[in-house]
């Protein structure tokens, strides 16, 4: 286990010899992170990021478990020295202090209702040689298992041909995901799993890329969870665990039925001014210290 250091936040090398001028606000966003990932003591275990090419395009297909898995999984890139472009629904964009950061950083939005433009965004640039990012669930699991994968990610690695690199995220969830508040302790472990690349074969069809990628990211999912140098506290902190660990998350079924309106992009959202913003995460900080005492 690693936690950033000071020296990583103003390292010349992070993103490489010569990088593009266009990803400075990328660039910044990312040393930003550093800082907050630093001064709440993460420790990260990632392994695997040799698999990820340093040059061309590549899909990373990723189960999703936390609002900051993209930070993650950014923070997985970097020995690569490359940027993640990730796809985003389409309502991250329209925030008007998340949606210009998203919007220079170049990721992609998605209209779940129409993806095509999104889809065809995405293939070009993997085409032009970019990384995308995508988290083929379509949503957090509530079961924090792998869920049903959405074609899009085999379908433009086909495509654009180019390879799949399957991820496993775990232990981020315990900071922030959904339907629970938003609590910021430290020294939170987080494993982040890059496996081998999924390479379509000539004529290979997208089902069965598809196959060989939940596959892939179930099995480093089952490694991430197993190494995990955490457990929960006691009866009230399982929550955290997949039911099939001993936890009382709901079941891979139960997780259908609750999450179905996120996949279908249905969902009811809920719109904070950005004052009740700060007044909900100042109001899970609280709750943590009082329970702490």
């Amino acid at each position: 286990m690693q936690t950033p250091q000071w020296r990583d936040v103003v390292r010349r090398d992070l993103f490489g010899p010569s990088p593009d001028p266009r990803d400075r606000p990328y660039r910044l966003v990312i040393r930003v992170f550093l800082v907050v990932l630093k001064a709440f003591g993460f420790r990260f275990d990632v392994r695997g990021a040799e698999h990820l090419p340093r040059h061309g395009g590549a899909v990373i297909a990723s189960n999703h478990v936390s609002y900051f898995d993209f930070t993650y999984l950014e923070l997985a890139a970097l020995p690569q020295h490359r940027l993640v472009r990730f796809m985003a629904k389409a309502s991250v964009f329209d925030n008007r202090f998340a949606g210009p950061a998203m919007r220079a950083m170049q990721h992609i939005p998605v209209d779940r209702t129409a993806g095509v433009a999104a889809f065809d965004e995405a293939v070009r640039a993997l085409a032009g040689g970019q990384v995308v990012g995508v988290f083929p669930e379509a949503t957090i699991s509530s079961s924090f298992t792998v869920q049903d994968l959405k074609a899009g990610a085999a379908r433009m690695a086909v495509q654009a041909g180019v390879p799949v690199v399957p991820a496993a995220l775990w232990g981020g969830h315990r900071v922030a995901t959904k339907n629970r508040r938003v609590v910021l302790r430290r020294g939170v472990p987080v494993t982040v799993l890059l496996g081998e690349p999924v390479v379509p074969e000539p004529g290979e069809k997208t089902q069965s890329v598809l196959r060989r990628t939940r596959a892939a990211m179930e099995a480093l999912l089952e490694e991430a969870q197993r190494s995990y140098p955490d457990s929960p506290a006691g009866e009230d902190d399982r929550w955290w665990l997949p039911a099939h660990l001993g936890g009382t998350a709901p079941t891979p079924e139960q997780a259908r039925e609750l999450d179905i309106h996120d996949v279908r992009g249905t969902a009811a959202a809920v719109r904070r001014s950005p004052v009740e913003q700060v007044r909900h995460v100042l109001g899970s900080l609280v709750s943590r210290r009082r329970r702490g005492r």
